[in-house]
């Protein structure tokens, strides 16, 4: 059989070859993390281990898909309202913002501005899939909290908390930090509170993060203790992180993480 095609693929943080027919039909994947060749049409064995060949490395299985993880039943049974895959970054700012949308607004509403820079640094996340992370945006907490963005990957689980400091100096002197002439907050301690509650759900650690979105310029007292302090720009170094986590638990934290329900204890 001729006309075989593969495709390379990085799906759920795996990077994974489809081999598929002439009129589209998938005969087989093979997955490069686990050494694995999953036939679909057992008839093409012979042409789709030849179509691979020149993309295989060592010793590999063949043989039917694996039977479905706890994982992938969880995602199979979960309800739509209960699944967090599709918050947008900012979903909650957007969600007020329509709501309270007035044609008469003078002044340029703050909200704007901070979902600028979550869309921002939402899109600087979900530009890691590639390097084996998954993101989750606008986790909703109990009492009206919210995480603005958690990200399960290679290098363990992050909460970020989202400063808009669009050509603003940023100060910060643990646990406050002070955007342009504004007052200071204490968003530090509130980045900790958030990879504590994240801890707490997923039963796992969770590190913390404070993201600038495009900051003029940056002072900082002292290293914060418990708080990665990174800017918008710096996301992309995320993707040379590593040895923490196994891609089948990165898949397995995800499936836990995007159930609304996983949130609902802490």
């Amino acid at each position: 059989m001729s006309g075989l095609r593969v495709t390379p693929v990085h799906r759920h943080g795996r990077a994974r070859l489809y081999v598929s027919l002439p009129d589209g039909r998938s005969a087989a994947w093979y997955d490069r993390d686990s050494g694995r060749v999953s036939l679909l049409l057992e008839e093409c064995r012979d042409a789709v281990l030849a179509a691979l060949a020149p993309f295989v490395v060592g010793e590999v299985t063949v043989g039917p898909p694996p039977p479905p993880t706890s994982a992938d039943l969880a995602r199979l049974s979960l309800h739509p309202d209960d699944d967090l895959a599709p918050n947008r970054p900012g979903e909650a700012l957007l969600a007020e913002l329509e709501r309270h949308a007035s044609p008469r607004r003078l002044r340029e509403d703050p909200r704007r501005a901070l979902l600028a820079a979550q869309e921002r640094v939402g899109a600087g996340l979900d530009a890691l899939e590639g390097a084996g992370w998954r993101v989750l945006h606008s986790v909703p907490l109990p009492g009206e909290g919210l995480l603005d963005h958690l990200a399960i990957g290679p290098a363990g689980i992050m909460t970020f908390r989202t400063v808009a400091a669009h050509r603003r100096r940023v100060r910060i002197a643990d646990p406050l930090v002070g955007v342009g002439r504004s007052a200071p907050s204490p968003l530090l301690r509130w980045a900790r509170r958030d990879a504590e509650r994240a801890s707490l759900a997923l039963a796992a650690p969770v590190r913390a993060a404070l993201v600038l979105s495009e900051p003029s310029r940056v002072d900082v007292a002292a290293p914060p203790g418990g708080v990665r302090v990174l800017r918008d720009v710096d996301l992309p170094e995320l993707g040379r992180w590593g040895g923490v986590l196994k891609p089948a638990d990165v898949e397995g934290l995800y499936w836990t993480a995007r159930d609304r329900r996983t949130w609902l204890r802490v």
